[in-house]
C-alpha cells in the first residue's frame, strides 16, 4: 500500500511549546518540533477519520535560533494582556511520514480504499495543503511543498548527537487509542546528525492521563459525503 509523503516545511517563526512555561501565561517553545506539531501538519494537508498520520523523522535544515517578541494575547474575561513570547526564527524542516488504517474506526472499513488516499494526500501536498499550516500554533504560519528526504545540505548533518531532556510527544486521543480518556505522551528527544526519529506513539517512556474523553461517532454515508463530492471536484 502506498501510503508514506515527505515534504519540506519552513516558516517564518515556530513555536512549539514547553508545557512548564504556560502557567505564567509567558511561553517558551522547544528547539526541537513536537511530534504532535508535525502530526497537525499532516492533518492540515489531508485528514480524514478513516487513517491515522504517524511521523517518521524530521530533518532539521537551518540553524536552531530563537527571538523572544512582546504579544498582546487575549485575555479568558476578555481584553488583552501583555506577555513575552519566546519563538524559534527561521525555521526549515524535511519530513516524513506515513498513514495507517485507524482500526478504532470500524464504521469506516468501506472507505480503506487502497491508494484513493495516497493519491489525494500528494494532491492537496502538492497545493500546499487543505487547510492552513501552522508551525506550533496559530500565530506562526507555515508553508509545505514535496520534496526528496535527505536531498541538500542540513545545519546538523555532521553533529554526532545533540539531547534535549524530557519533552511533550503528543496527545493520545480516545479515536486513536480506543481508550475513553486524553492522555500526554513525553520522550526524550534527541537529535542525531540533523535527523530527529521520534518513537512510535505505543513506545513513549512515559503517558499521563489527562481527563475522560469519549470519541465522535461517524457514518460514512453523512459524514463522509460532503467530503467525497469535495474531493471529486478538486
Amino acid at each position: 500500500m502506498k501510503n508514506s509523503i515527505s515534504f519540506r516545511l519552513w516558516g517564518r517563526y515556530a513555536l512549539f511549546t514547553d508545557p512548564i512555561t504556560k502557567v505564567g501565561g509567558e511561553k517558551c517553545t522547544y528547539h526541537l518540533p513536537t511530534y504532535e506539531a508535525i502530526k497537525g501538519v499532516l492533518k492540515s494537508i489531508y485528514w480524514k477519520p478513516t487513517l491515522i498520520w504517524h511521523v517518521d523523522r524530521v530533518r532539521v535544515i537551518k540553524p536552531l535560533r530563537t527571538q523572544t517578541k512582546g504579544t498582546k494575547p487575549l485575555n479568558w474575561g476578555g481584553g488583552n494582556t501583555l506577555a513575552y513570547y519566546t519563538f524559534l526564527h527561521d525555521v526549515e524542516y524535511q519530513v516524513e511520514a506515513h498513514f495507517e488504517w485507524n482500526e478504532h474506526r470500524p464504521e469506516l472499513t468501506r472507505d480503506r480504499i487502497d491508494g484513493k488516499h495516497y493519491a489525494i494526500a500528494k494532491r492537496m501536498l502538492d497545493k500546499g495543503g487543505r487547510q492552513d499550516i501552522f508551525l506550533g500554533t496559530r500565530d506562526c504560519q507555515g508553508y509545505v511543498e514535496p520534496c526528496v528526504f535527505g536531498e541538500g545540505d542540513g545545519a546538523y548533518d555532521d553533529i554526532d548527537e545533540l539531547g534535549f531532556g524530557l519533552m511533550f510527544h503528543s496527545f493520545g486521543y480516545p479515536d486513536e487509542t480506543g481508550n475513553n480518556e486524553l492522555s500526554s505522551r513525553f520522550w526524550h528527544g534527541k537529535m542525531k546528525n540533523g535527523v530527529i526519529e521520534y518513537p512510535h506513539v505505543s513506545d513513549c517512556p512515559v503517558s499521563r492521563h489527562v481527563r475522560e474523553m469519549t470519541a465522535k461517532h461517524f457514518e460514512l454515508e453523512q459524514n463522509l459525503q460532503g467530503v467525497e463530492q469535495t474531493e471529486t471536484c478538486s
